[in-house]
């Protein structure tokens, strides 16, 4: 198993990096956190055929601009794409003409989910390639409502005797220690600088998503989604891993490219 951060910024690209997008590859699935920019770096990692999942935590455009490139790919097992309520109504709204090619015009099957309601609900024996992810024993999928501004989903997979955790645009909140639970990776956001927050803007600093890691129990902890306006350079990404390790020993800061292998 491995993670390749593809977009480590939160809200806009810089040289530094393109906006969230994670992959995480699997012996059964690739499975995408997020469709910011780094989605169109895709293709460099794929290698075998096998189901594509991107999981949107929420409707922010830095999130989800990446979905422009959709047809570019040549998914042959498929396209799932999971989110929070309302995923399907904005993914109509925005991947459709005259912005970009509409999901049923891609040249290979799609599939939209909202979770977590829907895949409760869906029946396990639907069959085919329309089964939500939860139909599959292989690939167990978490999603739990974080706090931010808007509605955000954050999420934890047990797949491969591994659990894998990923919140961002969120502040502390029982929901993101629930999730990070004994993980042995959470990626989370590092928005904010040391000491700075914000009550109606939630994000996390590096010793608040830190002491998430810490009291969640989780074994590693990857500091990503950096606004570009506080992070602009290299050493200030750096800094934050520094800090961050005062408070969780093992703790880094991730950047575009870069692969961690998960044992």
């Amino acid at each position: 198993m491995e993670i390749i951060f593809l977009g480590t910024n939160g809200w806009y690209d810089t040289e530094i990096g393109n906006t969230p997008c994670i992959l995480l590859k699997t012996g059964n699935f690739y499975i995408v956190f997020d469709a910011g920019n780094g989605l169109h770096k895709l293709d460099r990692y794929i290698a075998k055929d096998k189901p594509i999942y991107i999981l949107l935590s929420h409707f922010h455009l830095d999130h989800i601009e990446g979905l422009h490139v959709l047809a570019k790919f040549r998914f042959k097992k498929g396209l799932f794409i999971c989110g929070p309520e309302g995923t399907k109504k904005t993914l109509d709204r925005i991947i459709r003409k005259p912005f970009t090619v509409p999901l049923k015009k891609l040249p290979y099957h799609t599939a939209v989910f909202e979770l977590p309601e829907q895949a409760k609900n869906l029946p396990s024996e639907q069959g085919g390639v329309d089964r939500p992810p939860q139909a599959d024993e292989r690939l167990k999928i978490k999603a739990l409502s974080l706090e931010h501004s808007t509605l955000v989903l954050g999420y934890r997979l047990e797949i491969e005797d591994k659990t894998i955790t990923y919140c961002t645009d969120t502040g502390y909140c029982e929901n993101a220690v629930k999730l990070a639970k004994n993980a042995d990776l959470l990626i989370t956001e590092c928005s904010y600088r040391t000491g700075e927050q914000n009550s109606r803007w939630s994000h996390l600093n590096p010793e608040t998503a830190a002491g998430l890691a810490k009291k969640a129990g989780a074994k590693k902890l990857a500091l990503t989604h950096f606004d570009p306006s506080r992070y602009p350079g290299r050493q200030d990404r750096i800094a934050a891993q520094k800090k961050a390790r005062t408070v969780f020993k093992n703790s880094f800061t991730a950047f575009d490219g870069m692969k961690i292998g998960i044992s």
